[in-house]
């Protein structure tokens, strides 16, 4: 198990840069470094700092989706490519948080200590991988609930790297190989066994595990989100994290769940926040579910993200809570570094702060 870092660029679907599309710039940055394991998902709603919103369900829009891209690797070779990122993006979020990272086969690990209140498992797969003749990702769904975790979303991309390989999608093709990534949480016993179980079904996974709090569970308030100060004790910035996994078919006041916390915090003037749509998964007691051939309703999970200063987090916790009251899987995490860019301003560094709990 090794310390590693987490990079994540929110951006839209038609940014350019140089003439390229910022994705295949981006992306030929990741290949060009061997960025172990990238995935770049397509948005299905969102906004960013200048309050445009972007839906699939607005058709003038659907052609500038916002894009997420995670990328993972040891510290020193995510650092190195951080000015290069940066510099490419001419409006946006970039963000960095630490994480644990498990590659190959590392037999059977133990959870660190400082995990074992609850963690957030992530695992990097291969759309094309198979376990016992099923969809890997199927399996590891299955896996981590029965591990007794709070829940898990398959998110799939549309370009990626996978042990330093490009692994792109393409028309006419059957895109086996793209990446996706299975995000879950759980108290730090169940993590720990699924870890176990995980390196039993699973070739050559690549997993990382980072730090949160979990706020709430199916309607039911467990904690706050931690008051971080807004900075470190050196003077750098820190920033924090909300998510919110439901399925698609959850509602409030009648409305989709995501759709009504895109709105809420668009109105009430936050940052940005982003819905993405997963393919599989669970939350609490459900059986999996996601995409089938013949079904006639959707029932996909959708994890939402917004990401602000400590004490904006705080107000924007009230709206996420209420909004939150029957459904939904909420988290709180410290994000040490954030960089937001707009054409008029560039707000926060990417040099990474550090609070002891």
């Amino acid at each position: 198990m090794r310390d590693c870092l987490k990079l994540t660029v929110y951006f839209g679907e038609s940014d350019r840069t140089d003439g390229r599309l910022l994705s295949d710039a981006l992306f030929d940055h990741f290949e060009a470094h061997g960025i172990l394991a990238a995935v770049l998902m397509r948005a299905v709603e969102g906004f960013g700092i200048k309050h445009q919103l972007r839906s699939d369900r607005f058709l003038t829009l659907s052609e500038d989706l916002p894009l997420v891209a995670v990328a993972v690797d040891e510290r020193a070779r995510i650092e190195s490519i951080v000015p290069e990122v940066s510099a490419l993006l001419p409006g946006g979020l970039i963000t960095l948080e630490r994480a644990r990272l498990l590659d190959g086969a590392p037999g059977r690990p133990e959870l660190p200590a400082e995990l074992h209140v609850a963690t957030k498992l992530t695992v990097y797969l291969g759309r094309d991988e198979r376990v016992n003749g099923s969809p890997a990702h199927v399996s590891v769904v299955d896996c981590l609930r029965q591990s007794g975790l709070a829940g898990a979303t398959v998110l799939l991309g549309v370009d990626g790297m996978m042990y330093g390989s490009r692994r792109r999608a393409r028309f006419f093709a059957k895109n086996a190989g793209v990446p996706l990534m299975i995000v879950s949480v759980g108290p730090g016993e169940a993590v720990n066994g699924a870890l176990q179980a995980l390196t039993e079904v699973l070739r050559d996974p690549i997993v990382t595990l980072e730090q949160v709090r979990v706020c709430k569970r199916g309607g039911r308030l467990l904690a706050e989100p931690r008051h971080l100060p807004e900075q470190d004790e050196h003077g750098l910035r820190i920033w924090q994290k909300l998510m919110v996994y439901a399925s698609e078919q959850a509602r409030h006041a009648g409305h989709p769940l995501y759709t009504q916390l895109i709105r809420r915090l668009r109105e009430e003037q936050a940052s940005g926040a982003t819905a993405l749509r997963g393919i599989w998964g669970f939350s609490g007691d459900h059986e999996p579910h996601g995409d089938r051939v013949l079904a006639l309703r959707r029932r996909v999970p959708v994890v939402t993200t917004l990401v602000d200063t400590p004490d904006r987090i705080q107000r924007w916790f009230e709206i996420v809570d209420g909004l939150t009251d029957e459904a939904g899987l909420v988290t709180s995490e410290m994000v040490p570094a954030l960089l937001a860019v707009a054409p008029e301003a560039r707000v926060g560094g990417l040099r990474l702060g550090r609070l002891r709990f």
